[in-house]
């Protein structure tokens, strides 16, 4: 009876340790406090700033290639306007490079 309930334990446990390696997004936080949480219960001394600055690095990363995402996403709209702006620049200096004494206001 008591090789049965040792079986079924180790089962439950192979089956719960097999099933929980899925790893999801939000694990990795959780992991990492729990980690913390355990290092100060146990005594020992961990560097949390290095933690902080760590997560602190990940994060960057992952709104940095966002970022590069959205940029190149709205990459023609953006190129349109910056090229509208510099004709209209362009279009201004040769105008008032154009007028001889007299300058309009835009010139001055």
């Amino acid at each position: 009876m008591k090789k049965f309930f040792a079986t079924i334990i180790i089962l439950n446990t192979l089956l719960f340790v097999g099933l929980s390696s899925v790893v999801k997004a939000d694990d990795k936080t959780s992991a990492i406090v729990g980690h913390v949480i355990t290092q100060a219960i146990q005594g020992n001394d961990k560097d949390h700033a290095e933690v902080m600055s760590n997560e602190l690095a990940a994060l960057m990363h992952k709104y940095s290639i966002e970022m590069t995402h959205i940029l190149l996403q709205y990459m023609p709209s953006i190129m349109d306007s910056i090229s509208a702006q510099l004709r209209q620049e362009l279009d201004k200096k040769y105008k008032c490079s154009l007028q001889g004494d007299y300058k309009n206001k835009e010139c001055i």
